[in-house]
Parts: structure tokens; sequence; C-alpha cells
């Protein structure tokens, strides 16, 4: 099981000692849209880079 109050103090140990509140906020934030992007990706739930060009040529502007 992932201990994550020892993630997030390890994360604000490592932050400036000047961090404001919003800054720790958007790291342990950051971290866990990372975390579950790699959940993502180990259950399989992935595009290929095809698929990414695909849906991204409906939003450029030609």
């Amino acid at each position: 099981m992932v201990d994550f109050k020892s993630e997030a103090l390890a994360i604000i140990k490592e932050m400036p000692s000047d961090s404001t509140i919003e800054d720790i906020m958007g790291e342990l934030y950051f971290k866990a849209q990372v975390d579950v992007g790699l959940k993502q990706l180990d259950e399989g739930n992935s595009l290929s880079h095809t698929e990414v060009k695909e849906r991204m040529s409906k939003w450029i502007i030609k």
C-alpha cells in the first residue's frame, strides 16, 4: 500500500522555503495527475501516436 502522507511530505520538504500554499498544492496535484496517468498506462489505457495525431488534427485550424 502506498504511503501518500510520506510521499506528500517528501515533495514538500524538497520545495524552497518560500513556497506558497498554492505552490505546494500545485506540486501535489501534479504528482497525483502523473500517478493517474501511469496507472492508466499500466492498465493499457493509452493512445497510439497515430490516434493522437488524428484527434489533434481536428483542433488545428488550417
